[in-house]
C-alpha cells in the first residue's frame, strides 16, 4: 500500500494503491464515467443501496456529492474513493471510509458499490485489502466496522475473505431500497490477522 499527500491548499486527498487497484477522492472530471457506470449498473445495485434521488446522476448532483466528499475528509469524519483499476485506469466502484468517531473509539465503517461488468473479478476485495493499512496506519483507526444484508451472499465473502469478524445481528439497521432492513455486523481490528488470500 502507498500513501500520498499533495501540500497544495487544493488538495485532492489521499490516493491509495493496491495490488491492480487505485483509490483516490472523487473528482468533477469522473461525473461522465461514475453516472455511465452507476446507470448501467442499476438494477444490480438496487437492492443493495439506499433510493437513489430523482437527481442522482446528473451533474449538479455529483458536485454536491464532492464538496460534501471534500468536506468531510477536511474534517475527519469520512473519507470517499472510486476505485480504479491501474492497467487502465477504468472506474469499477467505489468504497468509502464514513462515521469516523475519534476520542476513545477510533474507529470508523466501510461501504461500497462495483460496477456490474467488474463484479466478482476480485477488484473490491483488492481495494478494501489496500484501504485497512490506510485506515490503520495512516488514520490510526483501531476498528473498521461494516454491515451487509443477511441474504448479500458476496458482500459477506468480502468481509471474510478481508479479515472482518462477524460480531453480530441489527434489526431494522439501515434503510435499504425503501425498506429497514436488518443487517449483519462485521469488524476488524487493527491488530487482527489479515484474511485468507
Amino acid at each position: 500500500m502507498a500513501f500520498f499527500r499533495s501540500a497544495s491548499l487544493t488538495d485532492p486527498g489521499p490516493t491509495v494503491s493496491g495490488h491492480g487497484v487505485l483509490l483516490r477522492a472523487p473528482q468533477m472530471t469522473d461525473h461522465a464515467e461514475w453516472a455511465g457506470l452507476r446507470e448501467e449498473s442499476r438494477d444490480f445495485l438496487t437492492p443493495w443501496e439506499p433510493v437513489w434521488p430523482a437527481d442522482d446522476l446528473t451533474r449538479a448532483s455529483f458536485r454536491r456529492r464532492v464538496r460534501r466528499y471534500a468536506e468531510d475528509q477536511r474534517t475527519d469524519q469520512a473519507y470517499a474513493f472510486l476505485i480504479f483499476r491501474d492497467t487502465d485506469g477504468a472506474l469499477v466502484g467505489g468504497l468509502t471510509l464514513a462515521n469516523i468517531r475519534r476520542g476513545v473509539a477510533q474507529a470508523g465503517s466501510i461501504g461500497y458499490w462495483i460496477g456490474e461488468r467488474f463484479k466478482r473479478q476480485g477488484y473490491m476485495t483488492r481495494a478494501v485489502q489496500a484501504l485497512i493499512p490506510f485506515a490503520f496506519e495512516t488514520l490510526r483507526l483501531h476498528r473498521l466496522e461494516a454491515a451487509c444484508l443477511p441474504s448479500n451472499n458476496a458482500s459477506i465473502g468480502l468481509l471474510e475473505k478481508t479479515g472482518f469478524r462477524r460480531e453480530g445481528y441489527a434489526r431494522e439497521y439501515l434503510c435499504i431500497n425503501g425498506v429497514w432492513a436488518d443487517h449483519l455486523l462485521y469488524a476488524r481490528l487493527k491488530h487482527d490477522p489479515p484474511g485468507t488470500p
